[in-house]
């Protein structure tokens, strides 16, 4: 939840520049841009405001249509598999064994501020909630002392303006004293409220313009809209551009449905629509209710409004193509920062996985997993099959820690920083907390200690735009080295998903990740941990810890025998204790119970 609050900070930053320039286009395009297509820019914005929670990333075409594949075959996990963990498996921290060795990252974000934000964050939202349902309650009152509309001249004037804006529903109007200025109420049912002292006092031409004012506002579906900024202001309610953006797109429109109105009239009755508006300012007042539409507005907005009118032109075709063009411009521009609103806010980097030649099925392990987070993803290489725990998460890219470590190797030996038979890099005397680590190394050494200064001694010789290269070579995860260069592997900013590992794993033990075969023969050479009648065993853990607590447990790997071979993945998170010696712990159980290694 705190990754999610600094996430959606950052997009709520980025929110305010794209406001601007929403607001910059608005001025630049004014002469371009008729008054219904500056008020639909807006919409853009209310498409935007939502992007920060949508449950995805903005993806690629080619990826939607692996998406829609998978809709129909994730079904097609035929078989359900439920195991029962045997007694938990002691790893022994033999000459063989992979050392877990960590460093913890100090993120500047620490989890209480973002569970603290996201409190006061809820707890606005709930004062808002309270506001719109005492205004909500305000509105029943609202109809329930109304009456039906009892003047005939007004109801014939009603029914001439049904007709000249083409409208057949059938809408109530009713008159109440509790108004001061005319409203539109309602989706399914709307009605249309009249104060009864404008039905007194009002000239039938006056009302004839306020009556046409709402049916616009029904005919262009404002109820709904009204909602959809109901809703923005209550999630963004700390936001102050979001707030007068919401208030600039009620101003905008207004003036829209003024031209609507216009358009219905002749040019000789602009004047006198412009003077209704004039005359009614003084006994015109801002609607209380968030639910409805209605010709008021304060004096600055009537100002705008009136300058709008007097300048009014009916549009001829070549205004109205300048229009759309330029609305579809403006519209592919602000459209433009939505990916990276969305990366930025997104709480999920999923990893699109195509399933349509794959034979998969479900595994029910949630017991090997009590008080974590996790998936478990087993790949049958003779038989071509997948079985996958908790698929949810066996798609989640995550940060891979030293599993990562398996190709940062293989990268190194295929540019000859270091070679299958010459791979020692001496330790420059700097005391780290592990002693495996105050030594000179070699890959075997390193791989078995985990140990971090030989790997970005590795990362440095062979640069960002070579590791860039090689990541995007295999295909590693989300490809993403944006962070410290240092450890972009460590909970940052490169991350994998347990089907991925998987994937890889089978590529590298097959040799087809088009390296060395010698150096592939080295990498797999350093993971290897045991053997026996069961076959070789190759694994690496790995564990992400953050402020001193362990949140992301690894371990991945491979059991080879002659005659098959069994690739796996396990992931677990947690506030704390998530190791990668636990991941492992729970992965011995679960090859143990499906009789595919003993220890």
């Amino acid at each position: 939840m705190d990754d999610f609050m600094f996430r959606f900070l950052i997009s709520n930053l980025l929110l305010c520049g794209i406001i601007g320039v929403l607001l910059l286009m608005k001025r630049i395009l004014k002469n371009s841009l008729s008054s219904r297509m500056q008020y639909n820019l807006w919409f853009l914005l209310l498409g935007l405001l939502a992007v920060p929670f949508m449950p995805f990333r903005f993806i690629k075409l080619s990826e939607l249509f692996v998406w829609f594949k998978n809709q129909n075959l994730i079904s097609s996990f035929q078989t359900n598999t439920a195991l029962n963990p045997s007694a938990s498996t002691n790893i022994a921290h033999g000459k063989n064994w992979m050392e877990d060795f960590t460093l913890s990252v100090n993120k500047y974000f620490p989890p209480i501020i973002g569970y603290f934000l996201f409190a006061l964050w809820i707890l606005g939202i709930i004062t808002m909630l309270l506001f719109f349902i005492k205004s909500a309650f305000r509105l029943r009152t609202l109809k329930k002392s109304a009456l039906p509309l009892q003047n005939p001249k007004v109801h014939q004037v009603y029914q001439r303006c049904l007709k000249d804006t083409g409208i057949t529903k059938n809408i109530s109007v009713y008159s109440t004293v509790f108004l001061k200025s005319p409203v539109i109420v309602g989706v399914f049912k709307p009605c249309i409220y009249l104060p009864i002292h404008l039905i007194s006092d009002s000239k039938e031409e006056d009302i004839r313009y306020m009556l046409l004012h709402e049916l616009q506002h029904y005919k262009h579906k404002d109820g709904i809209v009204n909602y959809l900024m109901s809703l923005a202001g209550i999630v963004y309610w700390f936001h102050p551009l979001v707030r007068y953006a919401l208030k600039e797109m009620r101003n905008d429109r207004e003036i829209a449905c003024d031209t609507s109105v216009l358009k219905m009239l002749k040019a000789d009755d602009y004047v006198a629509y412009g003077n209704t508006l004039l005359n009614l300012a003084g006994k015109l007042s801002l609607t209380p209710h968030p639910f409805v539409s209605g010709i008021s507005g304060n004096m600055k907005q009537m100002k705008r409004r009136i300058l709008s009118i007097s300048s009014y032109e009916k549009p001829t075709a070549k205004k109205k193509r300048k229009s759309m063009f330029s609305f579809l411009l403006a519209s592919f521009l602000i459209l433009g920062f939505a990916p990276f609103v969305s990366t930025y806010a997104a709480d999920k980097d999923l990893y699109l996985w195509d399933t349509s030649a794959k034979n998969c099925s479900k595994l029910h392990l949630s017991n090997y997993f009590e008080g974590y987070e996790g998936s478990f993803v087993l790949y049958d290489l003779k038989n071509e099959t997948w079985k996958i725990h908790n698929k949810k998460q066996a798609v989640l890219r995550i940060a891979p820690n030293s599993t990562y470590k398996i190709y940062n190797a293989l990268f190194a030996l295929e540019t000859g920083i270091i070679k299958p038979e010459s791979s020692l890099i001496e330790w420059n005397g700097t005391s780290y907390p592990f002693e495996a680590w105050n030594k000179n190394q070699t890959l075997q050494s390193a791989m078995n200690s985990s140990v971090n200064w030989y790997f970005q001694s590795l990362d440095e010789q062979l640069g960002a735009v070579s590791v860039q290269a090689y990541l995007h070579k295999i295909g590693y995860g989300n490809e993403d080295l944006n962070s410290d260069f240092s450890s972009y592997w460590m909970e940052a900013s490169l991350k994998i998903s347990p089907i991925e590992q998987v994937e890889l794993l089978t590529k590298l033990q097959q040799n087809s990740l088009n390296f060395t075969e010698e150096n592939m023969k080295a990498v797999k050479d350093a993971i290897h941990i045991s053997s026996s009648d069961l076959g070789d065993f190759y694994g690496k853990t790995g564990t992400g810890r953050v402020n001193g607590q362990d949140i992301n447990g690894w371990f991945i790997g491979f059991v080879e025998n002659p005659n098959n071979t069994y690739f796996f993945a396990t992931n677990i998170h947690a506030a704390s204790h998530a190791s990668g010696i636990i991941a492992a712990e729970i992965t011995l159980s679960i090859l143990a119970d499906m009789n595919i290694w003993k220890p």
